[in-house]
């Protein structure tokens, strides 16, 4: 371990929760193609290994479901084990939950899926983050909360959903905030339909604000890894607070 936390500080670390697939395999593909080590976190290990297998780099798989605190600890001691230090964490895991379900009805467990993994989830891995960031040397790092454009505004029936997003800010503000004494650099990124597995119903159509059922444009959720690269490269006295990335004629600014 000692040595291993001698390491020349050019080499930079990182954990991605949910890489394995959309947009958390697309930024560990980027970062692992800009010399990063990248340790991969998500609920199924073949999905990691998918990841690992088509990234660039250094790469470790850890089992991960976020929203159990026993399987962040796990997941950060493996990082410590293996690399002595964490520069970056990208706090991706997410779930929309059930769609098509009007709020009267829907189940109490479906909320508390939807927010165990979504917001809970977020600040397990930022808390386990800290810990590590504050005591390591050089001190510091960075935290990237992937945020959405849910948490501006919502679509219609996703109330846990939007419920976390917008919470999300909240914890956002409040790891910037307090990791300030530590150069600790927290931010957020706030997506808009990137193209993936959660947003292929975009291509078939969708429920709007005004009742209509509407197709809308998606982006590469490359396009995404790319603007997370660019926050995470950033020297620690730089700090992009607030993102926001998103499909150019989806109906969100304005009246759609």
């Amino acid at each position: 371990m000692d040595a291993m936390r001698n390491i020349s500080t050019k080499r930079k670390f990182a954990v991605v929760t949910g890489a394995g697939s959309g947009i958390g395999r697309a930024v560990a593909l980027v970062l692992g193609e800009a010399g990063w080590s990248v340790t991969l976190a998500g609920r199924h290990s073949e999905t990691l290994e998918e990841t690992a297998g088509a990234m660039s780099g250094e790469s470790l798989c850890v089992r991960t479901d976020v929203s159990r605190p026993e399987d962040v600890d796990a997941l950060f001691a493996a990082v410590s084990e293996r690399y002595g230090r964490l520069d970056l964490l990208f706090n991706n895991a997410g779930t929309f939950g059930p769609g098509g379900i009007s709020l009267e009805d829907l189940p109490y467990s479906a909320w508390r899926k939807v927010l165990d993994t979504n917001l809970t989830g977020t600040f397990l891995c930022a808390q386990a983050a800290f810990r590590l960031m504050k005591t390591q040397r050089p001190q510091g790092g960075r935290i990237i909360n992937n945020g959405s454009v849910s948490a501006h505004a919502p679509r219609p029936d996703s109330v846990a959903y939007t419920a976390t997003k917008h919470g999300m800010t909240g914890l956002t503000k409040s790891l910037s905030l307090d990791g300030r004494p530590y150069r600790i650099a927290c931010g957020q990124i706030d997506i808009g339909n990137a193209a993936t597995d959660m947003t292929e119903r975009m291509r078939r159509g969708v429920p709007q604000a005004n009742g209509e059922l509407a197709v809308e444009p998606v982006m590469d959720a490359a396009d995404v890894a790319r603007t997370v690269l660019h926050m995470a490269e950033l020297p620690l006295e730089a700090n992009i607070q607030f993102a926001t990335v998103l499909a150019t004629a989806m109906p969100f600014v304005g009246r759609g």
